[in-house]
């Protein structure tokens, strides 16, 4: 296979996979704040700073250093283009890398993703307004899912079809990660600092839905949401998709069934692996999480980096 053919297939399923992720991110808040009292409001900060966004936000909303509006920030991480990682941004570069391998792919596929670009350019504007703002993020997800469907039934397992596992699963231990640091740095504001623990379990029960983990978390842990449990979960089960564990064992599966190209992948996927596994989900909930998740959100960019080099570079 032609690396050119590779890199797109691997940046397409990181790209589509980063725009099902951001839609339910927000579908979540957008939820979680509807169910949260007068005196609770949502912060927007942590939000946009662990998914990378800060900077370019606050660049374009000066005014927003004190208060982050809610308009603006679904705005931005939804169909703002001038944001990378916005869910716009995230299909159209996901229909951008899918164009020059149609060849490749069912086309079907193509059909879908194409199609759901469009609609949301078209109709997107207008459903940022509460009323119509889960249509446009239950869309976009369940095209997704559709798209996600078409390729596990639809294309060959062949060397082509790793490159697709392998961005999807890097792709979402990563976001697993950073949803995982928005939920420790305090998306509930109440007004009392001592209220802050009543809402703790709240909060990580949103970051367990934004990833669509609470129906599988209550089966598994069967217990009542807390920090230490969702975080363990989320960090360390070996059978739910969406947890880092399980993608990084993916990952190594999938390295497995391709052409060697040196060791620097595997050994980017060990070390990463392990301080995955090696999590202490007690002493992080006490200390802080953030350090930790960045260590591992480095380690996902060594070994992103060192497959390029191995497999598209290379």
């Amino acid at each position: 296979m032609l690396s050119r053919v590779a890199e797109n297939l691997y940046w397409f399923s990181r790209y589509l996979r980063r725009a099902e992720n951001t839609a339910r991110l927000v579908g979540v808040t957008n939820q979680l704040q509807l169910d949260l009292p007068r005196s609770v409001r949502f912060a927007w900060h942590p939000l946009l700073d662990t998914l990378g966004a800060g900077e370019t936000f606050h660049a374009l909303h000066p005014d927003s250093a004190a208060a982050v509006v809610e308009s603006e920030a679904v705005h931005f991480l939804l169909l703002d283009e001038r944001n990378p990682n916005s869910m716009l941004s995230a299909l159209k570069a996901a229909r951008d890398s899918l164009r020059s391998v149609r060849e490749t792919v069912p086309a079907e596929l193509w059909e879908r993703v194409n199609g759901t670009f469009l609609w949301v350019g078209e109709n997107g504007e207008r459903a940022l307004m509460r009323r119509y703002r889960m249509d446009l993020i239950n869309r976009v997800v369940d095209d997704s899912l559709t798209a996600t469907g078409i390729l596990t039934s639809n294309v060959s397992h062949d060397i082509g079809f790793q490159f697709l596992r392998l961005g999807t699963a890097i792709e979402q231990a990563d976001m697993t990660t950073r949803l995982i640091d928005a939920g420790a740095s305090g998306l509930i504001r109440p007004r009392a600092a001592e209220e802050l623990d009543a809402y703790q379990a709240t909060q990580w029960m949103s970051v367990l839905r934004s990833l669509a983990a609470y129906q599988m978390y209550r089966r598994h842990v069967r217990q009542r949401v807390s920090a230490r449990q969702a975080l363990q979960f989320l960090l360390q089960n070996a059978e739910f998709p969406r947890s880092v564990t399980y993608c990084l064992a993916g990952i190594r599966h999938t390295l497995s069934l391709m052409p060697p190209k040196g060791r620097a992948p595997e050994e980017a996927l060990r070390h990463t692996l392990a301080l995955a596994r090696e999590a202490d989900a007690d002493e992080l909930v006490e200390s802080g999480l953030r350090e930790w998740m960045d260590r591992i959100q480095l380690g996902l960019a060594q070994l992103h980096h060192a497959v390029g080099e191995a497999y598209f570079r290379g």
